[in-house]
């Protein structure tokens, strides 16, 4: 196990559906990204009240992590000043880590460990989500699936 990551989470949201998947061709999805204090990982399952709980054995998008830098940085570039980064539709929005960094790892925040699947890949969702050349721009750094290995509670950090 690698060292714990010294990250913060400044958001963190869940949706008890789906927005995208399995509306390829069809209008998305109006299941909100609900935003909470704190959220409970079960080991194995996903995040109690997400659409994506106890989805299938093994799966890779038990929790999504996104990096605040990324969506301030396509604030600026796209100049979309009126999107919360909840459309991007990820769980944990943290700020301090290089989430590709986590891929294939093991690691702990606020005592719960994960281990990094893989990237969230963007999609065309990502342009009608945010805004032209966002799925482009996100190439790479759409985020974080990530396995769920311990039982815990995150919760998002009070700004010092």
């Amino acid at each position: 196990m690698d060292d714990e990551r010294k990250f913060a989470i400044v958001h963190l949201y869940i949706s008890p559906g789906h927005n995208f998947v399995g509306h390829h061709g069809k209008p998305p999805g109006e299941n909100p990204a609900i935003e909470v204090q704190e959220i409970h990982c079960v080991a194995g399952k996903g995040i109690e009240g997400d659409r994506y709980f106890d989805h299938k054995e093994n799966y890779k998008g038990q929790i999504t992590f996104f990096e605040w830098e990324m969506y301030e940085s396509l604030v600026h570039a796209c100049e979309v000043l009126d999107k919360p980064p909840s459309v991007f539709r990820r769980n944990v929005i943290t700020r301090g880590v290089d989430l590709n960094s986590l891929i294939g790892k093991k690691f702990e925040v606020q005592g719960v460990e994960f281990e990094g699947a893989e990237e969230c890949k963007p999609c065309y969702w990502m342009d009608r989500a945010f805004g032209p050349t966002a799925e482009w721009r996100l190439r790479g750094h759409g985020g974080l699936r990530a396995r769920i290995l311990t039982d815990g509670t995150l919760r998002v950090e009070k700004s010092k």
